[in-house]
């Protein structure tokens, strides 16, 4: 009787953990359904670098000089983003900048837009197609919150040749949405997204001489456009 009395309460436990299980596994799933649901991510373009004057470059007097234009060029390897097929959108340059280093030293070259540009949505990442010259000189994107709070982000080694696209993905906001890289808060809808500030390109000193060329082209971005599809289109405006 008390083997018949185990045996029942065995089988009991195993069908209450594989309930369990099943239903640990739909919740999850539902989780990431809901997750999925509440995002529109989509490939935007940010710049196209076709505006000459629009790029400008700088660096300390003192460690050398820079200068920045366009020229007619493209990445062999890129890729239209597929919206903007069949539309007749600019494409025809690339964005070039010159450093002219006066002394060899730690030097840090700044390429920054005349304005700021603003990005629609919630950032994901951020991509652009460069070509370092293969130096071991460091990129890195500098952008600005929602709240107008300066960061900066690590794009990578310039130690390649020919052209390359890199992609930096913007750390996911905190919680608390007021720490870290904050791109929306729930009190100001009319807040929300980064933009871009420019590139800091921080020089390897054993290489920081004679003359650095380095082009950028095709700045863009992959963000969730669920929020601007939603938010009220009769809302009062925050602005006066």
């Amino acid at each position: 009787m008390k083997r018949v009395l185990l045996i029942i309460l065995v089988i009991s436990l195993s069908a209450a953990g594989l309930y369990a299980q099943e239903v640990g596994e739909e919740s999850d799933a539902t989780q990431m359904s809901v997750l999925e649901a509440q995002q529109k991510l989509k490939e935007v373009s940010v710049d196209k670098f076709e505006y000459e004057g629009f790029w400008l470059s700088s660096i300390s007097s003192d460690e050398g000089y820079s200068t920045s234009r366009l020229f007619e060029g493209a990445p062999a390897a890129k890729v239209p983003i597929p919206e903007e097929e069949g539309l007749e959108i600019g494409d025809k340059y690339v964005l070039g900048t010159r450093v002219d280093f006066l002394r060899r030293g730690y030097n840090s070259v700044t390429i920054y837009p005349s304005r700021p540009i603003p990005i629609e949505g919630i950032t994901k990442t951020i991509s652009v197609w460069v070509a370092g010259r293969n130096f071991n000189h460091e990129l890195n994107l500098l952008i600005q919150d929602a709240f107008g709070r300066y960061f900066e982000l690590y794009i990578g080694k310039l130690n390649f040749q020919g052209w390359k696209r890199m992609t930096v993905a913007v750390p996911p906001q905190a919680s608390d949405g007021v720490h870290g890289i904050v791109q929306r808060n729930y009190h100001y809808n009319n807040m929300m997204g980064i933009k871009i500030i420019g590139f800091r390109i921080d020089c390897d000193p054993m290489e920081a001489y004679g003359s650095y060329y380095v082009y950028f082209d095709d700045l863009r971005a992959v963000t969730d456009l669920f929020a601007e599809d939603i938010r009220d289109k009769d809302d009062m405006s925050d602005m006066w």
